[in-house]
């Protein structure tokens, strides 16, 4: 996938992963990209784990189920992020 792609698949996951996340998430623009970025890691390697039974780095792709799987991950990545950090929302 080339880096628009990626670009556009950042900011589309981050953004609708902060919306639906309860509470006040911080970050800007940035903060979106990377969050959506490692969204679609999460999201790619939870379903290569699910569909071949490997565990395997994977991202998904600029499509209708990656984006959900993307927006999926950022919602993992911002759940786990807020446990550590030690703030509530």
């Amino acid at each position: 996938m080339n880096i628009l792609a990626w670009i556009i698949l950042g900011l589309l996951a981050g953004a609708i992963a902060k919306a639906i996340y309860p509470g006040r998430q911080g970050g800007g623009i940035l903060g979106t990209l990377i969050l959506g970025i490692v969204g679609a890691f999460i999201g790619g390697t939870i379903a290569t784990l699910l569909e071949t039974g490997t565990f395997a780095f994977a991202a998904t792709s600029l499509s209708l189920t990656g984006v959900f799987l993307a927006v999926l991950g950022a919602i993992i990545a911002l759940f786990i992020y807020y446990k550590f950090a030690g703030r509530a929302y």
